[in-house]
């Protein structure tokens, strides 16, 4: 019978679109139902047949058979005059079943139907898309670049879906091109406008710990655990790690030899630095841990508040606060504790004077400044020279030379 084209229609859901068979029965026989039941008012006396593998269908309506003066509904019932010109042995009382065409609906009623099964099947795809990568939030997919845009990239998987990695998800000094092949982990699925929208992310500490899974089979099988990572996307990262069994080192199993392993992660991250510690319950020792490659002399602590003081040589000071204050930033979220660092009373020059003193000449927001560097003396800061502390801290070359000034007159 006239199939309207739908044969190529139900070859592209069917190798296309993902769908399983018995939904797409299903699917079909509810929109070949919808057209009956506008043009004859019931769909209950019809028999739709489906040949999804063919690409075609048949619809038979079921009609009684009764007198030509008791014809009340054509569409259940049938004249005896009528069904004698079908076949001449039918008799009042039974049934006849006889094909309808496309034809008898109207060119309308055709466009509408497909129009409607198009439709059905679309959110049927797009609803499968969002189920599908609703199960996936925290795995790494690999993707193919299909556009850049100022604020996001657009991606496709390998079936065609549409992905998106925004510029905040985005390692700074990632750089991608059409046609590259990146990988990111799933982060966020939702609907708008009836439409699933995935957004992906290279930022997330997620995809730093899906890449130790993947790079270290004893975090995959479970002989490792990732117990935090905390990050600077691009920049530096610190990831604590624990095993149950005594045998296994996790560090030593993280690095791999010669850093075979964390070599691919490293790659991965664009050179971003990474700090494998292991993790203990004693927070001492794991602040010392997470303030590597610092040596500290001591640490004071206060458990109530969350606070660190920790302790070193003047040589320290530096190592431990990092690159514009990076390295205790991630030590302070890695352990819990706000961490401030202090030269070691023992080292110090009897002569110094903490900064503390100069509370009336500096203003409290630049002595903070200088001491978020571990300057906490004025010698401390007299050992730095002015374009040091420029970039080390956000004070202005002019405030700084007030500051030195100040400091070298109380030595003069």
């Amino acid at each position: 019978m006239e199939n309207i084209n739908l044969i190529d229609t139900f070859s592209e859901f069917k190798e296309l679109k993902n769908i399983d068979r018995a939904t797409m029965m299903s699917v079909l026989e509810d929109v070949f139902k919808s057209m009956l039941l506008k043009k004859y008012g019931t769909d209950e006396n019809f028999d739709i047949i489906i040949n999804i593998d063919k690409g075609d269908f048949e619809i038979w309506r079921n009609r009684e058979v009764v007198n030509d003066d008791d014809l009340e509904d054509e569409n259940i019932q049938i004249s005896l005059t009528d069904a004698k010109k079908i076949d001449e042995d039918y008799e009042v009382g039974e049934d006849v079943t006889d094909e309808v065409t496309l034809h008898d609906f109207g060119r309308r009623a055709i466009l509408s139907l497909r129009q409607n099964l198009t439709s059905r099947i679309l959110d049927l795809e797009k609803n499968n898309v969002y189920h599908k990568y609703k199960d996936r939030i925290g795995d790494i997919v690999t993707s193919e670049v299909y556009q850049v845009w100022k604020r996001e990239i657009l991606v496709l998987d390998d079936e065609g879906n549409e992905l998106l990695l925004p510029k905040t998800e985005q390692i700074p000094s990632d750089y991608f091109h059409k046609g590259d092949i990146i990988r990111a982990v799933v982060v966020q699925v939702e609907m708008r406008n009836n439409t699933p929208v995935i957004i992906l992310s290279r930022t997330s500490p997620l995809f730093l710990e899906r890449l130790f899974e993947l790079e270290v089979p004893e975090i995959f099988d479970g002989l490792i655990t990732i117990k935090k990572i905390v990050r600077v996307p691009g920049e530096r990262a610190k990831v604590a790690v624990e095993s149950y069994d005594e045998r296994i080192d996790p560090v030593g199993a993280c690095v791999g030899m010669k850093g075979s392993r964390i070599h691919g992660i490293v790659r991965e991250l664009k050179n971003e630095n990474i700090d494998v510690i292991n993790f203990t319950n004693n927070i001492q020792l794991y602040i010392q841990r997470s303030l590597n490659p610092a040596k500290i002399s001591s640490i004071k602590l206060d458990q109530d508040e969350n606070k660190a003081d920790v302790f070193l040589k003047p040589n320290e000071v530096s190592l431990a606060i990092g690159k514009g204050g990076l390295n205790i930033r991630l030590a302070s979220q890695l352990t819990g504790y706000e961490i401030d660092v202090y030269r070691d009373s023992e080292e110090e020059d009897d002569e110094d004077v903490t900064l503390e003193e100069f509370a009336d000449e500096i203003e409290g927001w630049i002595l903070d400044e200088l001491k978020t560097i571990g300057c906490d003396t004025a010698k401390s800061v007299l050992e730095l020279s002015v374009a040091d502390l420029v970039k080390r801290t956000d004070l202005e070359e002019e405030t700084i030379q007030e500051v030195i000034n100040i400091l070298k007159a109380e030595f003069e």
